[in-house]
């Protein structure tokens, strides 16, 4: 199963036409996750300790684990996110919070290294700017720094188009022009 992660909240979004066409170079059945329609709980102390207690048990069947089994469970992970404020939008952050599950979607080992339990061999992350992306580490650097250190998923890969709102910017040819890094 390829796991689409869409962090894009509009309809002609260029992020998620980059995303589209890398999805429609894989081989798979794809489940789309798209963020904007997912309700995010508030992360306070109450919902710390319910899930804390949820993980004590073992009980990841509960519905709060669904993202982390889809995520853990996914051979390959698309993830489209437009470059926003340096990095991503911060649904994606509140994804990532929810799926950081220790023994669903990774555990530590005896000397405290975080070890891997995800399934997916490739991540690919999708994402488009207006103008320059200034740094890459605010926003893929992150992706990939989970993606490696965490969840096990030692491919990593970024498509990026940036400049596209730039006075007289070939729109087309740029995205046309995005491969995979």
């Amino acid at each position: 199963m390829i796991l689409f992660v869409n962090a894009c909240v509009r309809k002609q979004s260029r992020t998620l036409i980059l995303a589209k066409q890398l999805l429609s170079t894989l081989k798979g059945e794809v489940k789309e996750i798209r963020l904007e329609d997912v309700d995010f709980p508030v992360v306070d102390e109450e919902f710390i300790n319910h899930r804390e207690d949820l993980k004590n048990a073992g009980k990841y069947d509960d519905p709060m684990f669904s993202l982390g089994r889809d995520f853990a469970a996914a051979d390959t992970i698309v993830i489209a996110a437009p470059y926003y404020d340096l990095s991503f939008p911060a649904m994606l952050k509140q994804f990532f919070e929810q799926i950081n599950v220790l023994g669903l979607t990774f555990t530590y080992s005896e000397t405290g290294i975080p070890t891997g339990l995800c399934k997916a061999d490739k991540l690919y992350y999708v994402t488009t700017a207006g103008g320059p992306i200034l740094s890459d580490e605010l926003g893929f650097g992150y992706v990939k720094a989970l993606a490696n250190n965490f969840y096990g998923i030692d491919e990593v890969y970024q498509i990026k188009a940036e400049g596209l709102d730039v006075v007289g910017a070939d729109v087309d040819a740029i995205l046309g022009a995005a491969r995979v890094e």
